[in-house]
């Protein structure tokens, strides 16, 4: 997980790419619980909230409010 100042200097498109990845690995980990291979479950949490801050940010660009 980057961290959130790292997260504000990327521009739209690094950002959407963060998005991405952090969406695949919420899949991984979504496919591991399933499967009871995931021993740390706060692992989604983490994604999750890593997904929203992204999400956050990639809209305050575009609103040019940061």
């Amino acid at each position: 997980m980057a961290k959130l100042d790292e997260l504000r200097n990327l521009d739209i498109p690094a950002l959407q790419k963060q998005l991405e990845d952090a969406h695949q690995e919420l899949f991984n980990l979504r496919f591991r619980l399933s499967t009871k291979q995931l021993v740390n479950h706060r692992e989604l949490r983490r994604v999750r909230h890593n997904i929203a801050r992204i999400n956050t940010l990639i809209r305050e660009k575009e609103l040019g409010t940061s």
